[in-house]
């Protein structure tokens, strides 16, 4: 299969996924308010997802990496569908918070089936394929494209859910079982062979694989710190997503579902301005480690704004800011992280990723669910951005390691400019070499 084609399928499955995850995006937390829960109780149900994603990324990880990424995003399709008409049979029920709760730990683990398996799946493949070219910018593009899809599917939400605030989940159930048959058709195995293992040796194969899992992908300084940032910043956006649709629309004035759809779609256009710089940033000779402290730094400051503005339009400014160098900072954190990784263990890595950021999430949304509850949420986003600058020094950490995959290469003219400064380029997904365990902390 041509490198053309990977691309392709890569950024309509990312893409359509998206879309239809995005549809009760906009309306979640309006929809959990409205079914009895309180402010603190809907945070408690979002922690629990979060812990799910946290208990459950290993094993789906590894599952992937022995008996295949195809098989592990196909559980998740089905499952999230499952999950998210348990949602709305809670609903129709006026059932209580433990059935929210169980039914947040299904969605976790439709979830974890999917981080890392499509990821893992593409670039492999992309490399079995011949490609030679840098990650960076085929990331922006599909975060482009997923940006579009969360717009289309926000605003759609906020509409339907303006009428009704169920159809934007019955709808994202339907669209994830027709996204399961084009996957089963399209998304082949290549550049990765699955392990055909028995049932009753698979928990050893399994075993194996988290161990060499954990070894790359903490014990190399590397790999850890990008860890840790995304157990900061994204454990922040579990809450700090949410968070905003009640907070701006208790500062418009008006309960208006179809405003929190209208402002979820600008959002996904603030994230797509920042995906689509990458590309110009990564034309000129730089390092990963540069875009990255300057989103961080952005961001943080960005979210603590948002908390002290006091006003529906410059809350809604900062925010827009904050998601806009998420945009940049995702895409460049994503190749650092792939360049850095072998592939046997691609997948459980990723997931170790996700099940860090699952972990930020469960504190983010039981510490500042409960301070939006005592306080504020205005004192929430405070208290998220002053927790965001601590990236700045595990980026500065990271930045010191001087590895050669901070280097942003691609085009002969940035090539040049760093020979000319003594350093090495990167050009290719082979490029770098994983060193052996004992050569990490």
């Amino acid at each position: 299969m041509s490198a053309h084609r990977i691309i392709r399928n890569y950024f309509i499955i990312s893409g359509f996924y998206t879309l239809s995850a995005s549809l009760i995006w906009g309306v979640n937390t309006l929809f959990l308010l409205d079914a009895g829960l309180d402010i603190f109780q809907v945070f408690l149900v979002n922690a629990v997802f979060s812990v799910g994603t946290t208990i459950f990324e290993i094993p789906t990880g590894v599952l992937a990496d022995t008996r295949g990424r195809r098989i592990s995003f196909l559980l998740s399709t089905v499952i999230l569908a499952l999950g998210t008409l348990g949602y709305v049979a809670a609903a129709d029920m006026q059932a209580k918070l433990p059935l929210f709760i169980l039914m947040s730990l299904v969605l976790g683990l439709g979830f974890t089936f999917y981080s890392g398996a499509v990821e893992a799946w593409f670039v492999d493949a992309l490399k079995a394929s011949g490609f030679d070219g840098t990650l960076d910018p085929v990331f922006a593009r599909g975060a482009i494209i997923s940006g579009a899809a969360m717009l289309i599917g926000t605003v759609g939400g906020g509409v339907v859910g303006d009428i009704d605030l169920t159809i934007p989940y019955i709808i994202r159930a339907a669209l994830l079982i027709l996204l399961t048959i084009f996957a089963y058709f399209t998304m082949h195995e290549i550049g990765f062979q699955p392990r055909t293992t028995s049932l009753k040796a698979l928990p050893r194969e399994m075993k194996a694989v988290a161990w060499a899992s954990l070894q790359f992908g903490w014990r190399r300084r590397s790999t850890r710190l990008l860890i840790l940032l995304g157990l900061i910043q994204m454990g922040y956006l579990y809450w700090g997503f949410y968070a905003w649709q009640p907070y701006f629309l208790e500062l418009l004035g008006r309960e208006a579902v179809w405003v929190a759809g209208v402002y979820a779609a600008l959002i996904s256009l603030a994230t797509m301005g920042g995906n689509a710089l990458v590309e110009y940033f990564t034309r000129f000779c730089g390092r990963r480690t540069t875009l990255l402290l300057w989103a961080a730094g952005i961001g943080a400051l960005g979210t603590i704004g948002v908390g002290l503005a006091g006003s529906f339009w410059l809350a809604g400014l900062l925010f827009l800011v904050t998601m806009f160098t998420l945009g940049i900072f995702t895409p460049v954190k994503q190749a650092y992280l792939h360049q850095v990784i072998p592939s046997e263990q691609r997948a459980a890595i990723i997931s170790l990723d996700s099940m860090a950021s699952g972990v930020g999430g469960v504190m983010a949304q039981t510490g500042l669910g409960y301070l939006s509850q005592v306080s504020s949420i205005a004192s929430g986003y405070v208290v998220g951005g002053l927790v965001q600058v601590l990236m700045i020094p595990l980026l500065a950490r990271l930045r010191g390691l001087g590895e050669s995959a901070d280097l942003i290469i691609g085009k002969a003219g940035a090539e040049n400019a760093c020979a000319a400064q003594g350093i090495p380029a990167i050009s290719s997904l082979d490029s770098i070499t994983i060193p052996a365990a004992g050569s990490t902390d």
